[in-house]
């Protein structure tokens, strides 16, 4: 186990110390950064010493330390997976080439857009969460939402750097411009739409980091096979911290499902202050849907540009046996379209302009996985119901299914019929009072749990699950 060095303003296996131009322009961002934390970052707990895990190194072994710190003395530091010197690149028109150490020229608009867009999402999360710890369920859930939130940071540390180190002065003033805007600002929201979207309560929270963090998980995937070796690395590193995002919300939407199945067994959950699992599926419909929107349009052209240029591959572009071939030219992707009367037809897209919905096919399949797990908890507590995903076309934002209608079942509406309908399928302004009345206070004896939730099976790092995660000053 590494050890971190606190008196090191920016840890990091870049060789920082090495630049020092870039280590400057860094450490003059530093104090904004700090500024935003502070301002947008958890409200109420910066003085806290909370148990967190932080990066020390990129070792199997080694690329974690778990302690108690005070967040904004939290190291958010920057680290790629080990250089690999012949990596080549292995899809799209640059097949075959050297992976490029340098960005460039002709691609320097656009790789810049892509990781500005990944960078932006970052520190969105975090806003829509700050005020989540005033309602915590237990101390291991505080714990876990802290965690989630300093490596969101650490994650804009990371796209930072490259926009730094890679881009110059548009570079720089695209990283202001990540501290500038807000999550839900009229005036200066954040780029994409699930990231402006209010995260109200703990059940919108672990279905956010199941869905919308899931999401996160493809989009670092696919730019992890960038023929751009530093964004390559980058992200790579990120799906290490990514996978605990997850685990939350996977695991928190579980917990609540198996309290609400233990309830049914004696009344009306309601009553007795548990989520029904219909309310709970409600929230699923949401953030699933939102999550679906992240991925963009199902035929589009910046995505076949992404991948004729190398930049932005399919999910596991790499894996031997995956994929029979890599340039995607004269393949085809069959979609389903619809007009506003309801009938459809199947358009044969050019596959490179079908790679947002390849890419959401991984995802939707690694979604369907979630849902068995959710059933079976559901099934061992013995409750009948369960919870499914809704159609990838139902209540959509962004693409060819943006406008229309459909049930959670895909099958097409009127505009009127999904106006009679949609309170059934998504909360209602009354569901979401009656969550947020669950919710009133922090709970945070430890070992302690609210009434709404089950406790976890185990704690973090070895720990018991009544360890003091959190100690407050």
């Amino acid at each position: 186990m590494g050890t971190i060095n606190y008196q090191e303003r920016i840890p990091n296996n870049v060789d920082l110390g090495n630049d020092r131009r870039l280590q400057r322009a860094l450490e003059a961002w530093q104090p904004n950064y700090i500024d935003w934390w502070m301002e947008m970052g958890p409200e109420g707990f910066q003085q806290d010493d909370v148990y967190l895990r932080t990066a020390v190194s990129v070792d199997r072994d080694g690329w974690a330390h778990f302690g108690h710190v005070k967040m904004p003395d939290y190291r958010w530091g920057i680290f790629l997976t080990p250089s690999d010197p012949d990596r080549a690149i292995h899809f799209g028109d640059h097949m075959g080439e050297k992976a490029w150490q340098k960005v460039p020229g002709e691609y320097r608009n656009i790789l810049r857009r892509i990781i500005v867009t990944q960078g932006d999402t970052e520190p969105a999360s975090v806003e829509q969460q700050r005020l989540l710890g005033q309602t915590c369920p237990s101390l291991y859930d505080l714990r876990n939402l802290f965690q989630v939130n300093v490596e969101e940071g650490r994650h804009l540390w990371a796209m930072v750097y490259l926009l730094h180190r890679y881009f110059g002065r548009d570079g720089r003033e695209e990283a202001e411009a990540l501290l500038e805007r807000r999550s839900g600002d009229v005036d200066s929201p954040r780029i994409l739409g699930a990231f402006n979207e209010p995260c109200e309560h703990w059940l919108s929270f672990f279905c956010f980091t199941t869905f919308t963090d899931r999401d996160g998980k493809y989009q670092l995937r696919a730019l992890a096979e960038s023929g751009f070796d530093p964004l390559a690395r980058t992200t790579n590193f990120m799906l290490t911290e990514e996978a605990h995002h997850m685990f939350v919300g996977h695991t928190g939407v579980g917990r609540v499902l198996k309290k609400s199945a233990e309830m049914m067994k004696q009344g009306d959950p309601r009553k007795l202050g548990a989520i029904p699992v219909e309310m709970v599926q409600k929230y699923i419909n949401l953030w699933y849907s939102l999550s679906l929107d992240l991925f963009g349009g199902e035929d589009s052209s910046n995505a076949a540009t992404f991948f004729g240029a190398s930049l932005k591959g399919r999910d596991q572009e790499g894996k031997d046996g995956k994929y029979d071939e890599h340039t995607a030219l004269g393949q085809t992707y069959d979609l389903a379209v619809f007009d506003k009367d309801g009938n459809h037809v199947i358009e044969t897209l050019p596959l490179r302009r079908a790679m947002n919905e390849v890419l959401r096919d991984a995802y939707v399949e690694d979604c369907e996985k979630v849902i068995k797990s959710w059933n079976r908890i559901l099934e061992k507590a013995g409750c009948d119901l369960r919870v499914s995903l809704p159609h990838r076309r139902f209540h959509r934002h962004q693409g060819v299914y943006s406008g229309l209608y459909f049930t959670p079942e895909g099958e097409w509406l009127r505009p009127e019929q999904w106006q009679a309908r949609k309170h059934t399928w998504l909360p209602t302004p009354e569901d979401s009072a009656y969550v947020k009345s669950l919710m009133t206070k922090a709970i945070v004896a430890p070992g302690q749990f609210a009434d709404w939730i089950a406790p976890p099976p185990r704690g973090i790092n070895g720990q018991p699950i009544d360890f003091d995660y959190v100690d407050f000053h």
